[in-house]
């Protein structure tokens, strides 16, 4: 199965950054601390150059808290560049960012200072619109559960010397990496008519059983992990009643029920990548071995 989804928008998406770039102080990426780089736009790092930028490593508490401070070491080592993990709807959390910000943009956005401009962007999906409006205190963006919600850009007054400009969620057009793509199925941030359940979820649960099998035998209930992926997803759709009429399994059904599951966190905190100890060359590490 190839992944393939690139609504057409998000070709306008890249112009208007390439046109909103020259203006902006530092850059913004909103990431999912679940997968940090497979949520990562490669294109960006070459767009923005030298400019500062902060990686915000949001639905914190959907993470393995464990590798999510790995991330924050492996995105620091890069030049001007700050990673934060946090919760977008946590006000406390996201009260740290403006601050922040200043620290790498200090001749902007004090008082008797020209305000500090700022670029939000991420692909679908990651909390974006949840993290402006947390920041502005209000309802400025659309928020919604599922990919490509943001279509047009806008900008945002934080009246406290800061002025974002907010995009549209933008991919790449071309999901070269195949595994990170599956990722991003598996999170949400891909559209569902995009992909198969049945085949997304089947590589994500035989990650799961490999890499947090107590979060599995725990979740479900069961008493031993089962011997293969798709004996896992049959036990899952048992036990959440996912039957049809012959009393079989519907292996699609069991397969969405568990996505959801997995997306809303009811499984504990997981992450589906992590760092390499390899240099960060394009804002999209390749898979280890302990990679989804």
């Amino acid at each position: 199965m190839i992944i393939d989804w690139y609504p057409g928008h998000m070709k306008k998406a890249r112009a208007q950054i390439v046109e909103v770039l020259p203006t902006i102080d530092l850059v913004l990426e909103v990431l999912d601390a679940r997968l940090p780089a497979s949520s990562a736009n490669p294109l960006l790092e070459q767009l923005r150059g030298n400019k500062p930028c902060v990686k915000v490593l949001n639905k914190k508490d959907l993470a393995d808290p464990t590798l999510t401070k790995s991330w924050v070491g492996f995105f620091e080592k890069q030049q001007n560049v700050k990673a934060i993990p946090l919760d977008a709807k946590d006000r406390r959390d996201v009260g740290l960012l403006p601050k922040l910000c200043r620290k790498l943009a200090p001749n902007r956005g004090n008082k008797g200072q020209k305000p500090l401009r700022i670029m939000v962007v991420g692909i679908p999906n990651v909390g974006k619109s949840t993290l402006i409006n947390t920041l502005a205190g209000k309802k400025m963006a659309r928020v919604g559960d599922r990919p490509a919600i943001t279509t047009c850009p806008q900008q945002i007054d934080l009246r406290n010397g800061i002025l974002l400009s907010d995009t549209p969620g933008l991919l790449w057009p071309v999901m070269d990496d195949q595994n990170g793509a599956l990722r991003l199925a598996a999170s949400g941030a891909i559209g569902d008519n995009a992909f198969d359940p049945t085949e997304i979820s089947l590589a994500t649960i035989d990650y799961l059983i490999e890499a947090y099998p107590a979060l599995v035998l725990q979740g479900y209930k069961l008493s031993e992990m089962p011997e293969t992926a798709m004996a896992a997803l049959e036990e899952i759709g048992c036990r959440r009643g996912c039957l049809s009429k012959g009393g079989a399994v519907d292996l699609n059904r069991a397969a969405e029920l568990f996505l959801r599951e997995l997306r809303a966190g009811k499984l504990g905190r997981i992450s589906l990548e992590r760092p390499q100890r390899a240099p960060f060359a394009s804002c999209n590490a390749q898979p280890d071995e302990a990679n989804l």
